[in-house]
C-alpha cells in the first residue's frame, strides 16, 4: 500500500484555497490602514485651506492674531505715526529692503504690505521659532530707548523687528519675519490666497 493512496486530493485543494483566502483577507486588513495613511485627513486638508478674517473692528495701533497652518499670523493696524517711523529705523536694520526675506512680490515695499496701514506677518521669530511680543511703545528703555520706534521683540534671545517685521542688525534672528500670501477685499482679509 502506497503512502499516497490515503490522501484525499479534494480535501487538500479545499484547505489550500481556504488558507489562501484567509491570507489574502489578512493582508488586505493590514494594508488598508497603511494605504489610508497616505492621504491627508480632513483636519490636515482644512489646515492648509485659506483663512478669512474681518479686520474692520481692529482699532488703530491694535494687533490681532489669526491662526493659519498652525502658525500665528500677526495683523497690525498701523497708525499714521507708526508708518512715518519706518524710514527712521532703516539704518538700524539688517535687511531694510527685504531682499533676503520670504514675502510675496506685492509686499516688497517699505511697509511690506498691500495696504500701508495693515501689516500681515508670521508671528514666528526667524532665529529659533519663538513668538515675538508686539511692543508698539516708542522709546522703550529695555529695547533701545531713542532707537526703538515700536515693533516686535522676541523674549527668547532678544531679536527685534520694526513695525514692518524687518529685523534689526546685531540680533540673533537672521531674516525679516515672513509674510504669507494674502489679499484684502474691503475689511475682509484672506490669508493663504494671493
Amino acid at each position: 500500500m502506497s503512502h499516497a493512496e490515503g490522501v484525499n486530493v479534494q480535501r487538500r485543494r479545499v484547505l489550500i484555497a481556504s488558507t489562501a483566502v484567509i491570507g489574502a483577507a489578512g493582508v488586505a486588513a493590514v494594508a488598508t490602514p497603511f494605504v489610508r495613511s497616505w492621504t491627508p485627513s480632513a483636519k490636515a486638508e482644512a489646515a492648509g485651506a485659506a483663512v478669512t478674517q474681518d479686520i474692520g473692528s481692529i482699532e488703530a495701533g491694535q494687533m490681532i492674531v489669526v491662526k493659519y497652518r498652525g502658525k500665528p499670523i500677526f495683523v497690525v493696524k498701523r497708525t499714521e505715526e507708526m508708518l512715518t517711523t519706518l524710514d527712521s529705523v532703516k539704518s538700524l536694520l539688517s535687511d531694510p529692503d527685504s531682499d533676503a526675506s520670504l514675502q510675496p512680490e506685492y509686499c516688497k515695499n517699505p511697509e511690506r504690505s498691500i495696504s500701508p496701514e495693515i501689516l500681515v506677518v508670521e508671528g514666528v521669530c526667524t532665529h529659533l521659532g519663538c513668538a515675538p511680543n508686539y511692543r508698539p511703545d516708542v522709546g522703550a528703555a529695555d529695547l533701545g530707548g531713542n532707537d526703538w520706534y515700536g515693533g516686535f521683540f522676541c523674549p527668547c534671545h532678544g531679536s527685534k523687528y520694526d513695525l514692518s517685521g524687518r529685523v534689526y542688525s546685531g540680533v540673533p534672528a537672521p531674516l525679516n519675519l515672513p509674510i504669507p500670501d494674502y489679499n484684502m477685499d474691503g475689511t475682509i482679509l484672506t490669508i493663504g490666497e494671493a
